[in-house]
């Protein structure tokens, strides 16, 4: 294939035109990615990925396998496998498993493969991912104890689901070598496991001391990560065939696990990282599908996808969910949604490989039955689950609550007093000392970037429907603000003002003219940081016939910051340039007083009045 260099171009192009789309419209990315995929490779012949990379392309895609695993068991914390109730814990375990199995049997039956491959596909099939749940569960607005089952069981399934599928195909990849015996097979399985295990272990304790005594500069942890994950993966394959992908996987959960390993600017990285092999190996691993496997997918297969669909996951979450709390509806949601995804195909891909070099009779079927039950899962779900939720009448009433970036004192006092008017507020921030304050405090908050995949994972939006940015940090409450817009849609998401100057001032029109200014073009973070800082308090007064905004304005000598109005049917409205509060009879106000407000002092006449007001 003549100029490589030009089709891997393209083929970065296209990925990153596959991820705005999916961005644009709310999808998972890998339904793009694999349409794509399937459009240049089988159905035009433009992408060849075979005659593109040569004796290459095993190597690349069980790297970039390898890098996926590693980031995806790098979340895997037991503390969260423990701390998000019976039902997650029972649906990433028990579930897993029975899911596992019901799906290799109904394989072998409908699909009428080996029971090797049946095995393959079952293992495979467990895993739904979070990179596919959770664009469906922000449209969605379920209510907020559905959408943490399913997110979680999402978050924790990837790594426990590919744990599980390696396992499984080790097993079966080891009896295609011809040992004969089943006590040989066994031998040489357990032998391969335990290398898997012991190394990964062995290397993840003595990294994570390296890590966590900085034995290496911290501007190196990426890389050095990196290159162990790498060498222990091809190091392991070289000692026992088929050992690598365990071996890493247990290096990244040991690590995880490890107290003191400093693993958050790794999974940072490893995001980035992962996303860009996601991209490109899935439009090349799509393209690598032939006519011939696409027309494997007959009648039979269908059937496969409705009953892995309709059958087996409603039986997993119902054994799972005996005992909870949950009511028929609740069960019938978590039983409806479980599209599946990325590690599931990716892993898919490179088993397929491997199992056809070793002569595995089926093993072209692994290859386009996943890719039929993820793009049939992404798009059914995505379709009618709305009008599902409706049905059962488990969504979540209009979300009212306050995503706010940054966790500083500003941040703080507005949180409190949100709190204390009846609203969800969660607070962000990158800084572990005001993440402790809020904390301290009884707040909600994260730590880590709010712009990150991980936040995206774990930054918990059940109820979020504005966003305030009162981070000290000009770019990130910029780029916050463009970001959850998306999600949160137009009018929900203010700006911060910021100081005068021409430059700023033209770059932010620019970028960010079409959102409100929040409060007032006068209310930049620097003056409202100094004027808590002096004294001033947030205070919430009930409106009347008898005491009107003017009249609080009058009290106060026009020393205060109208910033909420809150209604009596509990709808609250955010102060903005050119929206000013009109708040009416028994509504509550929520003000900043300043600190030279007359009525700040306590011997003042209206103190106490406006105190109980």
């Amino acid at each position: 294939m003549e100029n490589p260099g030009l089709y891997l171009a393209l083929i970065g192009l296209l990925a990153l035109a596959c991820q705005w789309l999916a961005w644009q419209l709310r999808l998972p990315a890998i339904l793009p990615l694999l349409v794509v995929g399937i459009i240049a490779g089988p159905a035009t012949g433009w992408l060849q990925p075979d005659a593109l990379f040569g004796n290459l392309l095993f190597p690349l895609v069980s790297l970039s396998v390898a890098v996926i695993l590693f980031e995806g068991s790098l979340t895997l914390n037991f503390n969260d496998l423990r701390g998000h109730g019976h039902t997650v814990s029972r649906l990433v375990t028990t579930g897993a498993v029975l899911t596992g199995v019901l799906t290799a049997f109904a394989a072998h039956w409908i699909l009428s493969v080996s029971w090797e491959i049946s095995a393959v596909l079952g293992a495979l099939l467990v895993v739904t991912g979070p990179t596919v749940v959770i664009p469906l569960l922000q449209t969605l607005r379920a209510q907020g104890n559905l959408s943490q089952i399913l997110r979680w069981e999402g978050i924790l399934i990837d790594p426990v689901g590919a744990l599980f599928a390696v396992l499984v195909y080790e097993f079966v990849a080891i009896g295609q070598e011809g040992s004969g015996a089943a006590s040989h097979t066994l031998l040489l399985f357990g032998e391969t496991v335990g290398l898997g295990l012991g190394l990964g272990a062995l290397s993840g304790y003595l990294w994570g001391l390296v890590l966590r005594h900085y034995a290496l500069p911290q501007r190196l942890h990426n890389f050095g990560t990196l290159m162990i994950m790498l060498t222990l993966f091809a190091v392991s394959n070289s000692l026992f065939e088929e050992s690598g992908l365990l071996t890493v996987t247990v290096l990244g959960i040991w690590l995880a696990n490890m107290r003191g390993v400093p693993t958050q600017q790794i999974i940072e990285f490893k995001e980035v990282l992962s996303a860009l092999l996601i991209s490109g190996l899935f439009i090349l691993l799509a393209g690598r599908i032939t006519s011939d496997q696409l027309a494997m997918l007959t009648w039979p297969s269908w059937i496969f996808l409705a009953v892995l669909m309709y059958v087996i996951r409603p039986i997993a979450v119902w054994l799972c969910t005996i005992g909870s709390n949950l009511n028929w509806r609740e069960k019938a949601l978590l039983a409806w949604l479980s599209p599946r995804g990325i590690v599931a195909a990716a892993v898919a891909s490179l088993f397929a490989i491997k199992l056809e070099q070793a002569g595995v009779e089926g093993a072209e079927m692994l290859v386009p039955v996943t890719f039929l039950v993820i793009i049939g899962t992404v798009v059914i779900q995505s379709l009618f689950s709305k009008p599902i939720v409706k049905l059962l009448k488990v969504s979540e009433p209009p979300p009212t609550g306050f995503l706010i970036i940054g966790a500083n004192p500003v941040a703080r006092i507005v949180a409190k007093e949100l709190v204390a008017a009846g609203f969800t507020v969660r607070l962000t921030d990158t800084s572990w000392d005001a993440v402790q304050e809020a904390r301290m405090a009884g707040l909600p908050v994260y730590y880590g970037n709010p712009l990150s995949e991980h936040a995206a994972q774990h930054l918990e939006l059940t109820g979020i429907g504005h966003l305030l940015p009162l981070s000290p940090y000009r770019e990130l409450n910029n780029l916050a603000a463009l970001h959850y817009e998306h999600i949160l849609g137009h009018g929900n998401v203010f700006r911060i003002a910021e100081d005068p100057g021409k430059h700023a001032k033209r770059q932010q029109d620019k970028a960010l003219g079409h959102l409100p200014i929040l409060f007032d073009r006068e209310a930049t973070f620097a003056k409202l940081a100094s004027m808590i800082a002096q004294g001033a308090e947030l205070r919430i007064a009930r409106i009347s016939d008898s005491f009107g905004l003017d009249e609080y304005k009058r009290i106060h000598g026009g020393r205060l910051l109208p910033m909420f109005c809150v209604s009596t049917q509990g709808k609250i409205q955010v102060s903005s340039e050119g929206t000013a509060l009109a708040p009416k009879n028994g509504e509550r106000l929520i003000s900043l007083i300043f600190s030279d407000s007359p009525e700040m002092k306590p011997d003042s006449a209206n103190a106490t009045k406006l105190k109980h007001a």
